[in-house]
């Protein structure tokens, strides 16, 4: 893969925006910061400009991408919005919620992986939401990292991934949320379904839609393109070997090498300092804290020399739980066979 100049990272002033915007508007790729981890952003009516993402990111052509758009009205430019899209836009966006619904005409078929379906969102984290309203574009972007490895939640972790790849990091901060949006599928509204478990639960989405909601079945496709993004059976995967545990017990660290490492859910109790011992919350505090600091712990565990990380699950159905496991168990998935 040819390489660009080593990327640079920009603080968010009104002339740097400025900047990135008109590299969008003029077919570029910027990574930016949204509420649920950063993305590699293109001009999603520009098939040149997205073809630039797959590459940079080493994406095969079947994993569609998310379009971001920052209105309504931007959106039916994109796709066909039906009335059950128009309920929960209303209810959840801006927000982590992304609708698949029947594609426009002028959507690319390199966005769609050639569907006729097309993945959709408003994004909350202000930043991104500006540099679509000043380049004026519907913006394409998955997560802003080489494909398969783990979602960037800092600016940092994405120069890591793809600095000599792209040159355009735009710098939000923490992503607020850590882990990827829910994905609903409602191609048809009278059966909607969800793709992807993320921070809005089944149950809320029922809710607003007054109907049921197929839950989320974890279904990898075959060599076809997938519905919607982050449904690949291997995925934010650590280059270090993960093991899942259903629960694990401070004890399970005696029975384990120097060189294993342990990922609790929340804080142990240990009756000594264990240098192998990581966790995604402090005890008792909430999953929204886990799922925050998910994708940033993997990180630094991939990065610690570990010959094994044992990652425990977390508990419960929620939505949280339930989206935190999902990146787990893509995770851990064995690579496949060349």
């Amino acid at each position: 893969m040819r390489t660009s100049p080593a990327a640079r990272i920009y603080r968010p002033t009104p002339r740097n925006l400025a900047l990135l915007a008109n590299v969008l508007a003029g077919g570029g790729i910027v990574a930016a910061p949204t509420e649920t981890v950063y993305g590699l952003a293109a001009d999603a009516r520009n098939a040149k400009a997205c073809r630039a993402v797959f590459r940079a990111k080493g994406r095969p052509a079947n994993d569609p991408l998310i379009v971001h758009v920052n209105s309504l009205d931007q959106a039916g430019e994109v796709a066909s919005i039906n009335d059950a899209a128009r309920l929960l836009a209303k209810a959840f966006w801006p927000g982590p919620l992304t609708l698949v619904l029947p594609k426009q005409p002028g959507v690319p078929s390199i966005v769609t992986s050639g569907l006729d379906s097309v993945a959709i969102r408003m994004p909350a984290h202000p930043l991104f939401r500006e540099l679509i309203e000043r380049s004026g574009c519907p913006l394409a972007a998955p997560s802003a990292n080489p494909f398969g490895y783990i979602s960037p939640t800092t600016a940092a972790h994405v120069r890591d991934g793809l600095g000599q790849r792209i040159r355009y990091i735009l710098d939000g901060g923490p992503a607020e949320i850590g882990v990827e949006s829910t994905i609903i599928d409602l191609r048809n509204p009278s059966k909607p379904a969800i793709l992807r478990p993320g921070s809005i639960s089944r149950e809320v989405l029922e809710q607003v839609l007054g109907r049921k909601v197929a839950a989320y079945t974890r279904k990898a496709p075959a060599h076809t393109a997938a519905p919607a993004p982050g449904m690949l059976e291997r995925h934010y995967s650590p280059r270090t070997p993960l093991n899942l545990v259903a629960k694990l017990a401070p004890g399970f660290l005696r029975k384990l090498a120097n060189n294993e490492a342990v990922l609790f859910v929340h804080q142990p109790k240990l009756s000594q300092p264990a240098p192998n011992a990581f966790w995604l919350a402090n005890h008792g505090d909430e999953l929204i804290t886990a799922a925050h600091n998910l994708f940033h712990q993997l990180r630094i565990l991939d990065s610690g020399g570990w010959k094994q990380i044992h990652a425990e699950l977390a508990p419960g159905t929620s939505a949280l739980a339930l989206a935190i496991n999902d990146r787990l168990s893509r995770a851990a998935a064995k690579r496949a066979l060349a």
